[in-house]
């Protein structure tokens, strides 16, 4: 099994699927691919139906993006439980997930990492201004505090225990960190800032950005 990803300072859609096969604890290897290079872009033109990362080569197949992946983990790897055993809990977990997969626009564009815009490291950039990042902040912070209060009792994380919303929103947390983010200036009580260290001292997570470090 192989997760091809992009670069680790900076791909947070390689990250997502990342997390969740490191909780899975399956053996898989990782192939980083500088996916900004021309032979980067000829290599995912041969080889990614959408000419984009994450993949994932398993039994002769070629999963890609990073919901599908996590989909195909909770399938393949029941006993780890990647979705709140709770089914209201779980129907609002996969709202959130696939509400942070396919929306958020404002902050991707005016958050967005890359190059110049790293994940781990010291490196930090000024907080946007423009309303539409805005507007997005303020639904993740009530969002998160929503979760957090409602389902939060068994653990530190979105729903208490670890699963997949928690690896959907790490990368909000870097961006939150890297852009200096006031959330309390958004609404914050503080549940979302605590939220946000809890996700930024995750194991798995301190372990990819130390390999990004190393290898960069």
């Amino acid at each position: 099994m192989e997760l091809i990803i992009g670069p680790r300072l900076y791909s947070t859609w390689s990250l997502r699927p990342w997390l969740v096969l490191k909780r899975c604890k399956a053996d898989f290897t990782v192939r980083e691919m500088d996916i900004y290079s021309p032979e980067g872009q000829a290599e995912l033109e041969r080889i990614s139906p959408s000419r984009l990362v994450p993949l994932l080569r398993v039994d002769g197949e070629t999963i890609w993006d990073s919901m599908a992946i996590s989909v195909w983990c909770a399938e393949n790897f029941p006993n780890v439980r990647l979705w709140p055993a709770d089914a209201h809990a779980r129907w609002l977990a996969r709202s959130a997930a696939c509400e942070m997969h396919g929306g958020f626009m404002g902050l991707r564009t005016d958050c967005g990492m890359g190059p110049d815009h790293t994940m781990v490291g010291p490196d930090r950039s000024p907080p946007p201004t423009g309303e539409a990042v805005a507007r997005d902040i303020r639904r993740i912070v009530s969002l998160w505090r929503e979760m957090r209060t409602r389902f939060g009792e068994g653990g530190p994380y979105l729903f208490g225990e670890w699963s997949v919303p928690d690896a959907f929103f790490t990368p909000v947390a870097t961006r939150f960190r890297h852009f200096q983010i006031d959330l309390a200036a958004h609404g914050d009580d503080g549940t979302a800032a605590a939220y946000c260290d809890t996700l930024l001292a995750q194991p798995d997570f301190l372990e990819w950005s130390a390999e990004a470090l190393a290898n960069h």
